[in-house]
């Protein structure tokens, strides 16, 4: 897997060796950043931009930010095979002052603690498949008020996911890619 685009296209990222990591798609990935500067319904300029990539794995995503101009993207992944590779990826990538990693439990990290201050411009959520409670994690998200008010957030789910994730969202746009759910959403 490569950065498909900005000033570090074509770097390597490391993949994951097990199974527990989903690598999110270049297809997906790429299709995804198309939509954010060409989409009549919502535009989000990546340039200077803060950025949280939720259940981070290998940090293809933000790091594909990055490599498009992001001030600071904050890193969240709890799995120690991942994290390894993330920052691995990362040391050969980013200077330690772009990026963050919080290496715990998103669901209880948002639903206990408000030690991220600033306004973000994107959220990126890719949980596992197979993970049912993504509603309480994004109401929590939403009370903690750390998205800007023209800010976005993106779920990847699975493209059959029966999960109604517009409980706690207003879903701006929805995209399938092969077996991939791309929702669009503030």
């Amino acid at each position: 897997m490569r950065v498909i685009g900005g000033k570090y296209k074509g770097k390597k990222i490391d993949l994951p060796v097990d199974k527990n990591t989903r690598p999110l798609k270049d297809l997906v990935k790429e299709s995804i950043f198309n939509i954010f500067k060409h989409s009549k319904k919502f535009h989000v300029d990546i340039t200077k931009s803060t950025i949280i990539d939720i259940f981070s794995g290998t940090g293809s995503f933000g790091i594909e930010c990055f490599s498009r101009g992001a001030k600071k993207v904050i890193f969240f992944e709890n799995y120690s095979r991942a994290i390894k590779i993330l920052k691995n990826n990362l040391s050969r990538i980013c200077s330690e002052d772009d990026f963050e990693i919080i290496d715990t439990n998103c669901f209880e990290y948002f639903k206990n603690y408000k030690i991220i201050n600033s306004k973000n411009h994107l959220i990126f959520l890719d949980p596992p498949f197979q993970e049912k409670n993504i509603n309480n994690l994004i109401y929590n998200i939403k009370q903690q008020k750390i998205l800007d008010e023209n800010g976005l957030i993106v779920i990847h789910r699975h493209k059959n996911d029966k999960i109604d994730v517009a409980e706690n969202l207003n879903i701006l746009d929805t995209r399938y890619y092969g077996l991939s759910k791309i929702i669009f959403a503030n």
